[in-house]
Parts: C-alpha cells; sequence; structure tokens
C-alpha cells in the first residue's frame, strides 16, 4: 500500500483487497456512504461479472454492510481501447446522476438497502464511443458464460489456453440484451450465491435419508 498525496491511496493487490484496506484504514472502522468500483475497462455481464475483480471489489463492501456500485464500460465484442475508453465518460456522468439519485431518494438513511449493490454495465455508443445510451434498464445476471476456453497441450508437460467470444442470445431482461440493444444495464446483486426456498427445498428431496 502507498500514501503518494492527500487523499490517495494505491493497493497493490486485487479490488477487494484495495476495499478491505481503505474500510479498516483510510475509514479507520468510520463506514463510508458508498463504496464505488470500477469503472472496468470491458463489460461484466453474465459469467463475466462472476469471474470479475472489480465486482469482487463490491462484493467485499457489501460484506462490510457498506453499499456498493460497480461500474463497467464496454460492449459485447472485445474492446477497442479508443472507443472504450472515450465511453468512461458518459459511464461516469451516469454514475453520477445514480447517486445524486441515490442520495435524493435516501434521504437521511442508507443508499442502497442492506446487502444490496448495483451492478452498472454502460455500452460503448457512437463511432468515437462518446454517444449516448439509448436507456436504462433493471437487469439480471444473464445466466450464459459468455466466453469459450480451449486448452491446448504443447507437448512438453504445459497447456495453452485461448479465450474466444461464445456469445449466444442475451436473455430476455437480462444484463446481455440491455447492453446489446444500447442500453445501461443496472442489476441488483448480493455479496452471497444463497438460492430461494424452492432450491432448497429440491436439495433436501435430494439427500433424504443421506447419512454421514
Amino acid at each position: 500500500m502507498e500514501h503518494p498525496e492527500p487523499k490517495v491511496w494505491a493497493v497493490d493487490g486485487t479490488p477487494g483487497d484495495s476495499v478491505a484496506f481503505g474500510l479498516s484504514e483510510v475509514f479507520g472502522g468510520r463506514a463510508p456512504d458508498l463504496v464505488v468500483s470500477g469503472t472496468d475497462y470491458g463489460p461484466n455481464v453474465a459469467g463475466l461479472a462472476t469471474h470479475s475483480g472489480t465486482v469482487g471489489g463490491a462484493v467485499a463492501a457489501l460484506e462490510s454492510g457498506v453499499p456498493a456500485i460497480v461500474l463497467s464500460t464496454g460492449g459485447l465484442a472485445a474492446p477497442d481501447p479508443v472507443t472504450t475508453v472515450n465511453a468512461r465518460d458518459p459511464t461516469v456522468d451516469f454514475a453520477v446522476r445514480l447517486i445524486d439519485r441515490l442520495r435524493v431518494r435516501a434521504g437521511s438513511g442508507p443508499l442502497l438497502p442492506e446487502g444490496v449493490g448495483l451492478n452498472v454495465n454502460h455500452p460503448v455508443v457512437g463511432a468515437d464511443g462518446r454517444g449516448a445510451a439509448s436507456g436504462v434498464a433493471v437487469t439480471f445476471q444473464d445466466p450464459q458464460p459468455v466466453l469459450a476456453t480451449d486448452f491446448t497441450e504443447s507437448g512438453d508437460g504445459t497447456w495453452k489456453v485461448e479465450v474466444r467470444p461464445g456469445l449466444r442470445p442475451g436473455a430476455r431482461g437480462g444484463d446481455v440484451e440491455a447492453v446489446g440493444a444500447g442500453r445501461i444495464a443496472v442489476s441488483p446483486m448480493n455479496a452471497d450465491w444463497n438460492t430461494g426456498p424452492g432450491e432448497r427445498a429440491m436439495t433436501s428431496a435430494l439427500i433424504a435419508g443421506l447419512r454421514p
């Protein structure tokens, strides 16, 4: 960890490490109103979100009881350096409007319900990436993996890995569909992988009578 100038800290680690250090040391146990993780270079939709360090930063905040927002900038194709970087400006502009809306709605209370974060994916719009999104959609995390992985044995005991897009049509109402249509996807998220009562009942039926 480094402290190069007032109000600026740098952490050589994951986004989750950064959040943990910030909550523990920078804020000294006095929780901030909000943690914003990102904006990321490229989207965090579908299976990308599950494996994302940027999303992990928000999860670290939620685990500590602090409201959190993930910001990501990118379309569904391989990120183009120029347009993706340019699209970060409208991403941040939207984030400011979103946070202002949360502040107004929250009054003197918390910005988000306890344990709930927002995963915000802003598309790249226009030839230069600076275009305005066509709308804002409340979405869910599309269940598809997005990327396909190929492993090739090199012959010397090692393997090479190649990753290629494996995108399928987006689920209706999901984050992939929204970003593909040029809309900003806002997906509520939490910090755990618990399922609902239906899945628990199914699991109980599956293991009924099972003994150690």
